[in-house]
């Protein structure tokens, strides 16, 4: 519905940098998500690094309490948050993708609309 006062064409380009700023604001949010996962997804990776390595005992921190465990448990447990990290970074980078080309998309159509006028 159109304001009354308003044209038109200065009513849809109120609209796309509202759009805009908000897929802005979206990609920002999942860059920091990303880097987050990717961050996660290093420190397990230098954790079965390391338990490779290991011999002896084997310590492992749940919930702020360490707790003993055997090397194949901790093991199994770095691949299963290993996987879970993994499929959800893949998500994120899959959202991203998808939010950059909206954003592109809307950046674009501002540009044509500014040509205009």
């Amino acid at each position: 519905m159109a304001q009354p006062g308003i044209p038109q064409p200065e009513q849809e380009v109120e609209k796309l940098l509202r759009d805009y700023q908000s897929t802005q604001e979206q990609l920002r949010t999942l860059a920091i998500q990303l880097e987050q996962f990717q961050a996660q997804k290093a420190e397990m990776e230098k954790a079965k690094e390391e338990l490779g390595k290991a011999s002896g005992k084997v310590y492992f921190s749940i919930g702020g309490v360490i707790v003993e465990t055997t090397k194949e448990k901790a093991l199994a447990d770095i691949e299963d948050r290993y996987s879970l990290t993994t499929a959800r970074l893949q998500s994120f980078n899959k959202q991203y993708t998808e939010v950059k080309a909206r954003e592109k998309q809307l950046n674009e159509k501002l540009t044509q609309l500014y040509k205009q006028q």
